[in-house]
């Protein structure tokens, strides 16, 4: 198997207009992309509530659809009589079934994905957001809609670690294209859901109209990307040697070259190009290892955001209820995931004006967002909606900060060769934090539920 030549490299100089096009027609390619792998993913986090509250406790025989509550009709509530308005299952579940498959993806195909083609893993995604979509709106059951979420989380786990490891093929702009495509999907998935739902349309009705977010997909990676000439679309890779392997023929050794290091530009030097080759063989079982070890600096502070944002959304704001809004409960759960979503978007396309080098400072940020919001759901100080409103939009604001400002440095401090690896590896972060955060969450909704 012939190896390409370079990493970012196959394209025409930033000067010539024809590089320019496929450089923004790229960009456009990866915003689509994140757009459309974390659509799925933010509507299935964004109909939990409703999943949870329609169909738990229904038997298998031909039940009423959920989605024939007209969206006037009075919230049945299974906890009505305890403090606080719950569902007898937390949101959290539907976090774990959306996230628990994503994070054993991302923990273990950075070590045999090499083996499988790039268009193969697209079509792999492409195909089990179709079916997240067919299952959830067609379930008649709790479990039968996690099934749909699970689908999701396959979809989105893989389609991440895919894409995020192809952006090392191009202008490194395209991360943010895919960082502000991702923060669409959650503004996209979380407002449309509402939007649909809240004027009348059906959740059935709502999941299947998203059908069109697989197939957009699929136009946007087989048709709008301008690949490079060498890249293995169908056909796997040789240049990495797999986990255990040897080092081969060709490989440079780790003394002469970066790992993970921190080094001054040189002047002149343009941050958001790289023209280098690659340097050629495959990467061993220990030097993986190594990269993880160097990785873990960014790994760590992405995994406390993640896991602090999400202790709120879906351990939190499910029992942060106002009964004097004129929003019902599912109407107030639905607008908590859109303005996080509007938040987050705002601050992953702000890689185009600014970076952010210091993750652990927002870790820090939200980890004090999390604190405030256990504090007022426990004391019930908080007498708007509106201050919740505020407290969510700001903590969509860090972690999409932390997120695109991650894989912006990652990019940028490792070598050539461990490039394409380590943004995959790195993608566990989030995952990981997520999955703490939902376990954390379950146990905690039981108590406040209790009380």
């Amino acid at each position: 198997m012939e190896e390409h030549s370079s990493v970012n490299a196959d394209l025409p100089p930033p000067t010539d207009r024809q590089g320019r096009v496929a450089k923004w027609r790229n960009v456009l390619g990866f915003w689509l992309l994140g757009l459309c792998n974390n659509f799925a993913y933010v509507v299935m986090l964004s109909a939990a509530h409703d999943i949870l509250q329609q169909q738990e406790g229904n038997n298998t025989t031909l039940p009423t659809p959920p989605s024939s509550l007209p969206p006037s009709h009075p919230e049945p509530h299974s906890n009505s009589s305890g403090r606080y308005d719950c569902n007898p299952t937390s949101t959290a579940a539907v976090l774990l079934a959306d996230i628990l498959p994503t994070l054993v993806i991302k923990l273990t195909a950075p070590f045999f994905i090499h083996a499988v083609p790039y268009g193969v893993r697209v079509l792999v995604c492409i195909a089990t957001a179709t079916a997240s979509f067919l299952v959830a709106s067609f379930s008649v059951s709790v479990w039968q809609s996690i099934l749909g979420v699970i689908f999701a989380s396959v979809s989105s786990g893989l389609g991440e670690l895919t894409f995020l490891s192809l952006t090392v093929f191009f202008d490194r702009s395209v991360l943010s294209g895919w960082g502000s495509g991702t923060g669409g999907a959650g503004v996209g998935g979380a407002l449309l859901y509402s939007g649909l739902t809240q004027a009348g349309l059906s959740p059935q009705l709502t999941l299947l109209i998203m059908l069109l977010v697989p197939a957009a997909m699929s136009l946007s990676y087989y048709f709008l990307l301008l690949f490079p000439p060498s890249f293995p679309q169908w056909s796997s890779r040789g240049r990495d040697q797999g986990c255990c392997a040897g080092v081969g023929v060709g490989v440079v050794s780790r003394e002469h070259r970066p790992l993970i290091e921190d080094e001054d530009e040189e002047p002149g030097e343009d941050p958001d190009m790289t023209d280098s080759p690659v340097k050629t063989g495959g990467l061993t079982c220990t030097e993986k290892l190594i990269i993880i070890k160097g990785l873990m600096r960014f790994i760590v502070p992405l995994a406390v955001v993640y896991f602090a944002e999400y202790f709120i959304n879906q351990g939190l704001l499910e029992l942060l209820f106002f009964p004097d809004s004129a929003l019902t409960h599912a109407q107030q759960y639905r607008w908590y995931q859109t303005l996080y979503q509007v938040g987050v978007l705002v601050s992953r396309s702000s890689l185009f004006c600014f970076k952010i080098r210091w993750v652990g400072v927002l870790s820090a940020l939200q980890c004090v967002n999390a604190v405030v919001l256990t504090l007022g759901v426990y004391y019930s100080f908080m007498t708007s909606v509106w201050i919740v409103f505020a407290i969510v939009f700001y903590e969509g604001l860090l972690g999409g900060a932390a997120y695109v400002n991650t894989y912006y440095y990652i990019s940028m401090e490792s070598g050539d060769r461990e490039r394409e690896f380590s943004m995959a590896a790195a993608s566990v972060g989030d995952s990981l934090g997520i999955s703490i955060s939902g376990a954390v969450a379950m146990p905690l909704h039981t108590y406040f539920c209790s009380l």
